[in-house]
């Protein structure tokens, strides 16, 4: 399995709460619990960790180093598609997390779990739509309304994702390695098209984008007449597919896998992993500890390309 780059999206996000994964015995039970799932609007309340330090300090997150510095009025943004697993779900994804770290058992790598804070509790799971990026304090609500106005005029509905196989990328510094689940290609091309509304919303607002070079990105934006009529923005349905960018990510750690252990988490079980289907009704936009869930269309609507 080759290494490939990994998109600045997860590098240093400050939604993550590492756990260390500690060798234990396998939880058979499945029982379902008497609790009724929270709403998703609870979570955008609750979407970042609480802040224990005004600077740097990686002994705080795992070893992690920030990317991006806490500057006074610089916004940290993320567009992402936002996944809570349900129990059945965990527990298919935590099994794949102990198969992987079965495979590191005699490594010095140790293997941290984005399914649960340190804590327990339960952590979102995503797809990225964005780098971590920059706005400006006077950007952010211009920013948020005319990605708003591009998601509307693109008609994209709400749909499912599949999971196909397990990857090791790092991220573009090489400061951590992630072990991820790489997305098929949904119908009617949807995380090609959201990937296109974000670079190009972003790049209006000096942003770099995600997997395509900021020059294509700029060429397109550049062919858009000023005089087009409003609601003809140009949204990018098509272009180059990326389809092989998308991923979740399970698990991170601060040193790659040998060439070892990389043909030993290949032979890793996936088949419960390929029977799982992510539904995605809306796109979340998380500008510092604010978070804008934006939906999609419901039903079969907008599915030409």
């Amino acid at each position: 399995m080759a290494l490939v780059q990994y998109s600045e999206s997860e590098s240093e996000s400050e939604t993550e709460s590492p756990q260390r994964l500690v060798k234990r015995p396998r939880q058979t039970s499945n029982q379902p619990s008497s609790l009724p799932p929270l709403p998703a609007a609870f979570h955008d309340l609750y979407a970042s960790s609480t802040r224990v330090s005004v600077r740097d300090d990686p002994s705080l997150h795992g070893g992690r180093k920030r990317v991006i510095p806490h500057v006074e009025g610089n916004w940290p943004t993320h567009l992402y598609l936002e996944w809570y697993p349900s129990k059945a779900e965990l527990s298919i994804l935590r099994d794949v997390i102990d198969q992987i770290n079965d495979r590191l058992d005699d490594s010095t790598t140790q293997l941290h779990s984005l399914l649960h804070s340190d804590l327990g509790a339960q952590l979102p799971l995503h797809i990225s739509l964005s780098r971590p990026v920059v706005l400006r304090t006077e950007q952010r609500q211009p920013f948020l309304e005319d990605f708003q106005s591009a998601l509307r005029e693109s008609s994209i509905p709400a749909f499912d994702v599949t999971t196909q196989s397990l990857d090791c990328v790092s991220n573009y510094e090489k400061t951590r390695w992630f072990y991820v689940l790489r997305a098929d290609k949904p119908e009617a091309d949807s995380l090609n098209r959201l990937l296109r509304l974000s670079n190009r919303s972003l790049a209006r607002f000096g942003q770099p984008p995600l997997y395509e070079s900021s020059q294509d990105v700029a060429a397109v934006l550049k062919s858009k007449s000023p005089a087009q009529p409003q609601g003809s923005r140009g949204t990018g349905q098509t272009g180059s597919d990326y389809s092989h960018c998308f991923h979740v990510s399970l698990a991170w750690s601060l040193t790659g896998p040998s060439s070892e252990e990389r043909e030993r988490i290949v032979s890793i079980d996936l088949q419960k992993v390929r029977g799982l289907s992510i539904r995605f009704d809306c796109v979340k936009v998380k500008i510092g500890n604010n978070v804008s869930s934006i939906p999609l269309l419901e039903g079969t609507r907008g599915l030409s390309t």
